[in-house]
């Protein structure tokens, strides 16, 4: 199958989605599968990239780690014309998305979309956000799926949460999918010596961006909390981003801030051995539709304490992997964690082995075998509708067709956003 991705996010950039890609697009390759790549221009790219088509973007959007792609060169529709694709995958529903759903219509052929992130939990970065611009973004999201030939929920739970919602399309789960056995082989006390842990120390960690939407003034008051309490535990945060200068001065304030270790962003070998220098990994974002680092975790066989949420509950089940916890107080997590510490060997092999059973099920094999699936269903169902005489007249009404299409979404969103009378934000209600 000729496979078109067209995404945000992907390496060099770091984070979940660009990852979850770059890991489909490596495992359809091994499987002789063609892949085409379509993203945007990051620093540090390389500049000899087989299968990818880099579009020239303003790096660093208000401040974020993102890019925001400019209108693609007419010489991509030569690349797609050489590619003959059979499917055309979004990863966004916005930017590179509005294009994929163009490039689908101009060549009669089906789009998957996948709903990678609660995009209504990342208003921040955009200026003026509000309550009613969160609302716009989820109608806006709502109706750039039902443009789709099928959409792609990363986990049941957010499954539910788009039906909920209003998206009518067929839904696939295909969760991101982590390469185990890379997981599983880590050397856990060669990251604490690189970072000066004691091997006997109780090390409860965090990876991920350094981001408000990741709830991380409740992590750190929470493990601050617990340090307190535990004057020989540590925490580990790899990860970076506009986050960290809260986080440390929190820290600070409770006087644990000599036992808290930030690495930095980190990746391949260095990775995974942070995994294992861990004895918990700790989580409290509420705005994930997977969470693909709890997967991360358990693959190296540690048990998660986590906040309940979309996403999160699909992955840990409480006192088989971890604990799920659901309270708004970090006392509570802390609490929780504490008990942890205290639990006895063979309680906590139980865990780690079911964390590691737990990760066993999310391997990208069997997640590119499920999104596979989808397309081929997506292929079934477009191949029954008639196709229009392939003209080049024919092309133009298409293109004009779906153009409108995109702009009576946006005005759609606008006009339902504004005339909605309920001020509140009605995700509060949403039970995913």
């Amino acid at each position: 199958m000729n496979i078109v991705m067209m995404t945000n996010a992907f390496p060099p950039l770091v984070g979940g989605v660009a990852e979850s890609v770059k890991r489909f697009v490596d495992v359809f390759r091994q499987h002789q599968h063609n892949v085409l790549v379509v993203a945007p221009t990051f620093k540090d790219c390389k500049e000899d990239e087989p299968g990818v088509v880099r579009i020239a973007a303003i790096q660093n959007f208000n401040g974020s780690d993102f890019s925001v792609a400019l209108p693609p060169p007419p010489s991509l529709s030569q690349e797609l014309t050489e590619f003959e694709p059979d499917i055309i995958h979004s990863h966004h529903p916005f930017l590179l998305g509005d294009t994929a759903l163009r490039v689908a219509a101009a060549r009669q052929l089906p789009a998957v979309f996948t709903y990678h992130t609660m995009y209504e939990d990342y208003t921040h970065y955009v200026p003026f956000g509000a309550t009613r611009l969160r609302a716009f973004v989820k109608e806006l999201c709502i109706r750039y799926a039902n443009r789709c030939a099928r959409v792609i929920a990363p986990s049941a739970s957010v499954k539910k949460l788009l039906e909920q919602r209003g998206v009518t399309r067929p839904i696939d789960v295909v969760a991101s999918g982590v390469d185990a056995q890379t997981f599983a082989a880590g050397d856990g006390q060669r990251a604490r010596r690189k970072y000066g842990i004691d091997p006997e120390s109780f090390v409860s960690g965090y990876v991920g961006r350094l981001a408000p939407e990741k709830n991380l003034s409740f992590l750190a008051e929470a493990t601050a909390q617990f340090l307190k309490a535990r004057p020989h535990g540590m925490l580990l945060v790899v990860g970076a981003g506009p986050s960290k200068t809260e986080m440390m001065q929190t820290f600070q304030h409770n006087g644990v801030a000599s036992r808290v270790v930030f690495t930095g962003t980190l990746q391949g070998q260095a990775l995974v051995d942070a995994y294992h220098a861990l004895d918990a990994f700790v989580f409290c974002s509420k705005t994930e539709t997977q969470g693909m680092v709890l997967v991360e975790a358990m693959a190296a066989r540690k048990p998660v304490v986590a906040l309940d949420g979309p996403g999160v509950r699909d992955v840990l089940i409480d006192q088989v992997n971890g604990r799920l916890i659901n309270t708004k107080d970090p006392s509570d997590f802390a609490e929780v964690l504490l008990e942890f510490v205290d639990l006895p060997a063979s309680q906590h092999a139980r865990l780690a082995a079911g964390a590691r059973t737990t990760s066993l099920e999310y391997t990208v094999e069997r997640c590119a075998d499920q999104a596979l699936a989808a397309y081929r269903a997506a292929r079934t169902e477009w191949e029954g509708v008639p196709e229009a005489p392939a003209t080049d007249f024919d092309a133009l009404l298409r293109a004009i067709r779906e153009e409108w299409g995109l702009w009576r979404g946006r005005l759609g969103a606008a006009v339902k956003t504004l005339l909605d009378t309920d001020e509140g934000d009605r995700s509060s209600s949403e039970t995913a």
